[in-house]
């Protein structure tokens, strides 16, 4: 028996498949008027036409309204103490980002505040965002590390996260990024730091199930391209599956490192080469393009049409982080990703869906709107697709469903 009824969907919008798209395949999606869908047991039974749809008791009548998939936000920092509006400040007065940072500000002004913070007041903050995530049509989401940069507190955010995925109706995939910066206690030592990550974190890391992915910050006054591949070498060798904060702001070779291992995806890519996107391409490599952080740093765009151009997957992401992107609204990010990266409504909802599934290892069971994957599903305030991207700075999401429950 049905469980539920969507019916009265003036336009139905959705990628279909179980694998990331790319290159000319990235925009061919599933349209469909006077639509509906059924949900059994949380899991979709019927995409199609109203006129055949199944009989159901229990309805949401979509008023004659666009539905896609729920969104799926594949890069964020969302577990954090403290937030960084000191920083405003320096903004306006020009400062660079990798500035600040070596002032010993900016990431590690995150870390001192994630390390004084209780794992209560970390868990609270992060649900209550969580939840407000889930408003604005984010059904799924990733979850980096990366604010403790010492064993004990990278432990305490990753159990924060674990705490998450438990008690919050999400699809919550977990990323340990203790490489994210070099912590004042290893100030002038990035290989010894990296020595201290690969030794004494992963393998607690890996032994106490806190990570699937794990990720390093490939950047200039960072991480060069040796050591990124130092970690993630012994990462993939631990079992984890591997991802990249590459060429953000300098080309430094980040995108090259991605191509030659075959992370499983790189993100940020502002500053990639035409070298690293074909390497990355040739690799099944997925790009995770920021178009926040971009506007928040007031930086270039990343090249998204050549990435498509050259058949690479490309999904796109908040970076929700109290430094760099300090907003968790996927809306905003697909307007940006029309109006800064040129993609079409079509490209710009596979990138927030299917794409970003992908790029957590979630496509075969989040990211389109098809039998037999979760009832993840946004209920829009608009009449259709082009409406969804045209309007911004508002929430658009009339109803969220969840595994075929309204929330």
């Amino acid at each position: 028996m049905l469980d539920l009824l969507i019916k009265n969907i003036k336009h139905l919008a959705t990628p279909v498949g179980n694998f990331p798209k790319s290159g000319k395949e990235h925009g061919k999606i599933l349209e469909i008027e006077n639509a509906a869908i059924a949900i059994e047991n949380g899991i979709i039974s019927y995409v199609g036409s109203m006129e055949n749809a199944p009989a159901c008791k229990n309805f949401i009548d979509a008023s004659e309204n666009l539905v896609t998939p729920g969104l799926v936000d594949s890069h964020t920092h969302l577990v954090f103490g403290g937030w960084r509006q000191h920083e405003m400040e320096l903004k306006l007065n020009n400062v660079p980002y990798l500035d600040i940072l070596k002032a010993g500000d900016g990431i590690l002004s995150t870390v001192s505040k994630t390390r004084e913070a209780t794992f209560m007041e970390l868990y609270i903050k992060a649900l209550i965002i969580a939840k407000d995530m889930l408003s604005h049509g984010t059904t799924s989401f990733e979850i980096k590390s990366g604010y403790g940069l010492d064993l004990d507190t990278e432990v305490k955010q990753l159990n924060v996260i674990k705490r998450l995925q438990k008690s919050f109706n999400e699809d919550i995939v977990a990323t340990f990024m203790g490489a994210h910066a070099v912590p004042n206690e290893y100030k002038g030592k990035n290989e010894e730091y990296i020595d201290f990550v690969i030794e004494k974190v992963l393998p607690h890391v890996k032994e106490n199930n806190l990570a699937e992915f794990c990720d390093i910050f490939c950047e200039t006054g960072v991480f060069d391209v040796d050591l990124s591949e130092k970690l993630l070498k012994a990462a993939r060798k631990l079992g984890f599956k591997l991802k990249i904060h590459a060429d953000e702001i300098n080309p430094i070779g980040g995108g090259e490192l991605a191509g030659k291992l075959g992370t499983h995806s790189a993100e940020h890519l502002i500053a990639a080469t035409d070298e690293g996107i074909k390497l990355m391409a040739d690799s099944g490599t997925v790009a995770i393009l920021l178009p926040a952080t971009s506007f928040y740093l007031d930086k270039p765009y990343a090249r998204a049409r050549k990435m498509l151009d050259e058949n690479m997957s490309v999904a796109i992401a908040s970076d929700f982080n109290p430094g760099s992107s300090p907003s968790f609204n996927l809306q905003f990010c697909m307007n940006l990703a029309c109006l800064k990266y040129k993609l079409t409504p079509q490209e710009a909802l596979t990138a927030v869906t299917l794409n970003a599934a992908a790029a957590i290892l979630k496509e075969k069971e989040i990211g389109s709107l098809e039998v037999g994957k979760k009832a993840d599903i946004v209920i829009w305030d608009c009449p259709d697709l082009n409406f969804l991207f045209y309007r911004y700075g508002n929430n658009q999401a009339k109803h969220v469903i969840k595994k075929g429950v309204l929330q």
